[in-house]
């Protein structure tokens, strides 16, 4: 098998909302040869550069000016292909591994200042004393106002035994209080769990290199707390998940399924299709199943639920998802930077893109905006996107919808219907499902 603030998530924060797959090495890549106008524009190009170097009101840089042009270059093709730079490239290699150097704490923005949502339990930063709800307002003396979440995070990031010190407003206390913190590894969890009286919950946040082993050690965890006769099915909640590695969202698939397609790419040459298949064995053996998508579900979390709905596996419950079915091939340049170029668009195992229309759930169930967000554009989707490849089911309603989950579980309809139906409270005809009438590509 080839393997808060509010809790708000735009698509595409986290590894640009990609399927992706990587390649070790730079290798040859046959081109068709440029003719003479290509040369000719090329000439025009080196010309241009040479007049802003030595012509503009300020020296310009060098590496930047070039930097800049082959991302001019790439971001005409679609919103998902770009340069990345070795900073940038080695930002992405760390959120594919699912651990770095840093303090553990998950983070928001509020009022200008970084919030804490939750330290992660045994990191440096829960050993130090942070609590959620604290607000970071300097980090080593640098005033947080001003800056960006993502320069914030960049901050608190660094080397493992290096140390930090953050000045942290706390509700109740007097004073700004002072801590002192040493970075260490930190392992993100890309799955969390928990148990919902006689129900499964997993959320998966993104797929990262640690998914699948973190999935099953979360039905394995479920399956000892709940025992079988009285485990009633299990929610997969893909919600606010923006994608991540090819490889990993076939393996979740294949958790849950046993014989069929998951999924299957088509690059340039209609020729070159590649499928992924899925092994005999369902982890959770046969248990009912339902799937949480909105607008904040793309790529990876789209072949899940596209896959597991197509078979008739699970029952797929939510708004439309973001609708990006294109994966984007990492390719290593020289100086470890990257080529992130789209390659291909995949299709669930009906043989339908999702590309700029998304994943449409058999139940359609709204979550209620808060008041703080009314009146505001939290709807997310892939044919929102300028520049975007047009899918071929694409049509004038597009992709994408709300892409919003209230933090707490009580004022979450979304994820009470989904145990409403498992527990019987509920009643809707594409729940159970029925496998004997999977759509698949013949």
């Amino acid at each position: 098998m080839i393997r808060k603030s509010l809790t708000l998530l735009f698509a595409g924060a986290l590894l640009g909302a990609s399927a992706m797959s990587l390649v070790q090495g730079a290798g040859g890549v046959a081109a068709n040869a440029a003719g003479s106008e290509t040369y000719r524009q090329l000439a025009i190009f080196g010309d241009i550069f040479e007049r802003v170097r030595a012509q503009y009101v300020t020296p310009p840089e060098d590496d930047k000016l070039v930097e800049s042009a082959i991302n001019g270059m790439l971001t005409s093709l679609d919103p998902h292909s770009s340069y990345l730079n070795p900073e940038a490239a080695q930002d992405m290699r760390v959120q594919t591994r699912g651990e770095f150097g840093g303090l553990g704490i998950e983070v928001s923005m509020e009022n200008e200042l970084v919030k804490v949502i939750a330290p992660i339990e045994g990191t440096p930063a829960e050993r130090a004393g942070v609590l959620s709800g604290d607000l970071i307002s300097q980090i080593d003396g640098t005033e947080v106002r001003g800056l960006t979440l993502s320069d914030a995070v960049d901050k608190m990031r660094g080397a493992v035994n290096t140390p930090i010190e953050l000045t942290i407003i706390r509700e109740g206390a007097t004073e700004p209080i002072k801590l002192t913190i040493v970075r260490d590894v930190i392992k993100v969890r890309a799955v969390r769990h928990r148990v919902e009286g006689d129900v499964g919950y997993v959320k998966i946040n993104s797929f990262t290199e640690k998914t699948f082993d973190d999935l099953q050690a979360a039905i394995n965890d479920i399956k000892k707390q709940v025992p079988d006769d009285k485990l009633k099915g299990y929610v997969l909640d893909l919600r606010l998940n923006p994608g991540g590695l090819l490889d990993q969202a076939v393996s979740v698939t294949d958790t849950f399924l046993d014989k069929g397609e998951i999924v299957s790419t088509r690059g340039r040459d209609p020729k070159n299709i590649t499928r992924f298949d899925s092994r005999a064995g369902d982890m959770i053996d046969g248990k009912p199943l339902v799937v949480l998508i909105n607008g904040g579900s793309a790529s990876a979390s789209e072949i899940v639920a596209g896959a597991l709905q197509d078979h008739r596996r699970a029952t797929v419950v939510g708004t439309q998802s973001f609708g990006k079915g294109s994966v984007q091939t990492i390719i290593p340049l020289g100086e470890n930077g990257a080529l992130r170029l789209t390659t291909a668009l995949y299709y669930t195992p009906s043989g339908t893109s999702i590309q700029g229309k998304g994943i449409t759930p058999d139940i359609k169930v709204d979550q209620p905006l808060p008041d703080e967000l009314l009146g505001r554009d939290v709807s997310r989707g892939e044919s929102s996107l300028p520049g975007h490849i047009r899918g071929a089911e694409e049509d004038d309603a597009g992709s994408g919808s709300v892409a919003y989950v209230p933090p707490e579980a009580k004022d979450d309809v979304q994820l009470n219907y989904a145990l409403d139906l498992l527990r019987g409270a509920q009643t809707h005809a594409a729940f159970p499902p029925d496998p004997d009438k999977a759509v698949l590509n013949q």
